[in-house]
């Protein structure tokens, strides 16, 4: 039998701090390219206090609880309980990469990648805090399982995360339970689908260096470069399609930049090919100055150059977006029975399937397509706008005029669909 390993799916993450970044704002970014059928929910989570020795049934495997866990809001595929991306109420965001390293990813049930970034966010106050709950939780139960909703094919992968908050950001990159990390607090950073960090590593798992020796990857004698001791002999994936797309931008990055940037098919960071489409984005910005909020922007639907990127604002009282959320199958879902996946359920929520409606007319008619773009992309600008409005203004925010904010964008699209 030929084992072939599959193919990580193109995703791109990026980061840029000040002054790179304007205004004093770390900006945020990621490209969650999946299957190209898979439908992607926005779905809010409010902070909670657990009781004592109480679990929480992840995408395959049950933990440990902690007593309390952060409100967050993420961006997941409608069948696990993780996310490709999200943010927490503490300023926290963390997106993923599924990537191929030289070992194999295990194919046996634990924590997916995309557990692990809903777990980060539940459990952590700043980025570090995250990933030394990730890291933590990793070396407990390990990381594997299928990353697809597949019953004919088992695809499992490392994992890679950018964890960023108002100070800092780290590249995280996986191996099994073994981790090397890089700190980041200025300049443009982009991950992708395949390893990256090299030699400066400013935290690791205490054995990763004897690991490597003792697979016979690494000498002991050169310096350790992280990516080349661990990446599959075959690795000249060319990630720099993302990095390129950054540095290259001569004028200070704005929140409107990087949607640009995730947009833009020709550099090859939107993805849309016979395997893959970028199935839903997010743009976070998240100011240096604690006194104003932090601001996250979902599509909630595939294609980001066809979709509007829509607000979203931590208050106590946010209200819930059915919409935007996917039919819940409880225990009848064929993702939570063995064996998996035997069906496929319609995972379509509302605002997909009329976003599915303007994604036909804008392959099919050009002159009219060309109008429902256009009156997209203005949508878009006046929610733009009202945040770059409250990021300027010096008065505190009004909780009770946000707290719907994402529920009135989305409704405001679909009622313009229709």
């Amino acid at each position: 039998m030929s084992w072939r390993m599959a193919v990580a799916p193109p995703s791109y993450c990026f980061v840029a701090f000040p002054p790179r970044a304007k205004d004093g704002l770390v900006v945020f970014g990621k490209n969650s390219a999946r299957p190209r059928d898979e439908v992607q929910e926005v779905v809010y989570f409010s902070a909670a206090d657990h009781e004592p020795d109480s679990k929480v049934e992840c995408t395959y495997i049950s933990i440990d609880q902690v007593p309390r866990t952060h409100a967050i809001v993420l961006s997941r595929p409608a069948w696990l309980w993780g996310a490709e991306m999200g943010a927490n109420e503490h300023g926290v965001c963390i997106a993923n990469e599924a990537i191929n390293a030289r070992e194999p990813a295990a194919e046996t049930e634990a924590l997916l990648g995309m557990d692990l970034v809903r777990l980060g966010l539940e459990r952590g106050t700043t980025a570090k805090e995250a990933l030394d709950v990730i890291v933590a939780l990793l070396e407990e139960h390990g990381q594997g399982g299928n990353y697809y909703e597949d019953a004919h094919a088992c695809h499992s992968f490392q994992s890679a995360y950018l964890i960023v908050d108002r100070e800092e950001a780290w590249v995280l990159e996986t191996v099994g339970k073994y981790w090397a990390a890089e700190q980041i607090t200025e300049g443009v950073k982009c991950i992708c689908n395949q390893l990256s960090l090299t030699t400066k590593i400013d935290a690791q798992h205490p054995e990763l260096r004897s690991y490597a020796q003792s697979q016979g990857w690494w000498t002991g004698e050169d310096e350790f470069n992280f990516s080349e001791v661990f990446s599959p002999a075959d690795d000249h994936l060319d990630c720099c399609a993302g990095k390129d797309s950054l540095e290259k931008k001569e004028e200070s990055i704005t929140v409107q930049t990087m949607i640009d940037i995730l947009r833009d098919k020709a550099s090859g960071v939107c993805i849309d090919s016979e395997s893959f489409l970028t199935t839903a984005s997010v743009v976070s910005v998240l100011p240096q100055n604690r006194s104003s909020p932090c601001i996250h922007y979902f599509t909630g639907t595939p294609d980001p150059s066809r979709s509007i990127f829509k607000p979203f604002i931590f208050v106590d009282d946010v209200k819930l977006v059915p919409k935007a959320q996917s039919p819940c199958f409880g225990d009848d879902d064929p993702a939570k029975k063995e064996p998996r996946f035997q069906e496929k359920p319609d995972r379509r929520h509302e605002l997909y399937k009329a976003h599915q409606w303007a994604r036909a007319v804008i392959e099919s008619d050009q002159e009219q397509g060309r109008k429902l773009r256009k009156t997209m992309l203005e949508l878009e600008k006046q929610g733009l706008e009202a945040m770059e409005e409250i990021l300027t203004s010096s008065d505190p925010l009004d909780p009770t005029e946000v707290g719907d904010l994402f529920y009135d964008c989305v409704d405001t699209e679909i009622k313009f669909f229709k």
